[in-house]
């Protein structure tokens, strides 16, 4: 890396962290992202959080914002929009001198940004109900979980599990932020901030809804196995419990279209696709919503899909039964959904997996394993610390728990 492109990277690290510092600093829900496959880094502050502290799911009546919403909409989680009062972006990647220049000369940077932001993240209450999930108890219910997908209860479900860590003094959120963004170029890169949902940080791998102009998309994402050797997608062999997980997922898709009587979509895969040093089998799914004259599509789908076959199970409501009586944590806004609305023409909503939650000087991290029939219970453990180490890895620790 050149020493122009060092001095463009810790600008960009200094004008991230004065975002994040002032929107702290005024009390403001904000939003920082980066989509996948983009260098466009893109932020946003509500200056008026009041406004649309309960919108619904109509997603054209929305003004241009970022939608944060939990696994489970309740008294205690409830749906966060933050509206886009403020907009800045910039991009990642060497700049010219002349427009590293005149950026530089448009953005005063905020004093003393890195200890308001450390400040704000230590002081944030700790969360009830998030004791760390143990290795026995998470192999018992995987085990509860085979066997009542033997005596017919469900298809599949998927449990997941809370692991702690402490955050180092110098902690970094504007760094972390970067360096995701730079080890992950294929996933959303995310972090987020409100009184009601807490800050978090992420890179998703799986997007829930897309639409821009007349297009719909989605995607079923299932099926875990590490990246192997310098060309993982040659490497990739996929075993039939996995196979078939991200078969029920596409069905899951399929299914909710049948629902609205929407025949008319195009389905590409399932091909292997590498997500933070990990690989899954992706399906996507298209649709063309001027020729099935459904502009609405994306808030029925929407209402429809989540929460997915990947992060519950199915069938949908006895999967969440099982899960309630068996995880011994709160969800939160992990397996929830997230992402920007009506920017730039487009809204683009994700799973909230591979995240954290910054809180207390702690990072909580969240990670799920489908089960089905075939599942090997310790096997679906490795799968889960290999899950959390994607972000976990970013937060250097003094304290495992």
């Amino acid at each position: 890396m050149d020493t122009q492109n060092i001095a463009n990277n810790t600008t960009r690290e200094l004008f991230l962290e004065s975002f994040i510092a002032e929107a702290f600093r005024e009390g403001c829900p904000f939003a920082v992202w980066k989509k996948p496959g983009q260098p466009l880094v893109e932020m946003i502050m509500d200056k008026d959080p009041q406004a649309y502290s309960r919108p619904n799911l109509d997603l054209d009546e929305l003004p241009g914002g970022f939608m944060i919403h939990p696994f489970q909409s309740s008294e205690v989680h409830e749906q966060v929009y933050v509206k886009a009062s403020r907009y800045e972006r910039f991009m990642l990647g060497e700049v010219s001198p002349a427009a590293e220049e005149e950026w530089n000369s448009n953005e005063p940077i905020l004093e003393g940004s890195a200890t308001i932001v450390r400040n704000k993240i230590a002081s944030l209450p700790e969360a009830p109900n998030s004791t760390p999930s143990n290795k026995a108890n998470f192999l018992s219910t995987v085990a509860n979980a085979i066997d009542r997908i033997q005596s017919g209860g469900f298809y599949k479900v998927v449990p997941a599990r809370l692991k702690k860590r402490q955050l180092p003094p110098d902690f970094d959120l504007a760094r972390v932020f970067l360096e995701l963004c730079e080890a992950y170029p294929s996933a959303f890169v995310n972090c987020f901030y409100s009184e009601t949902s807490g800050c978090w940080i992420g890179a998703s791998p799986e997007t829930l809804i897309r639409t821009k102009g007349d297009l719909f998309y989605t995607m079923a994402l299932a099926g875990t196995q590490k990246a192997q050797g310098d060309n993982p997608l040659k490497n990739a062999a996929w075993t039939q419990k996995e196979i078939e997980e991200q078969a029920l997922v596409s069905r899951y898709i399929v299914n909710c279209f049948k629902k609205i009587r929407l025949r008319e979509y195009q389905e590409l895969g399932p091909k292997t696709s590498v997500a933070g040093g990990l690989l899954h089998l992706k399906s996507e799914f298209l649709v063309d919503m001027k020729a099935t004259n459904f502009p609405q599509l994306g808030s029925v789908m929407l209402e429809l899909l989540h929460p997915t076959s990947a992060v519950c199970g199915m069938p949908k409501e006895d999967a969440l039964t099982f899960l309630k009586e068996e995880e011994g944590f709160d969800r939160s806004y992990f397996s929830g959904f997230i992402g920007p609305v009506n920017l730039n023409g487009e809204t683009s909503l994700f799973v909230n997996l591979r995240c954290a939650k910054l809180e207390n000087n702690q990072a909580l991290l969240y990670a799920g394993a489908g089960i089905t029939e075939d599942s090997v219970p310790e096997k679906e453990w490795e799968e889960t610390e290999l899950k959390c180490d994607i972000i976990g890895k970013f937060i250097q620790t003094t304290k495992p728990h």
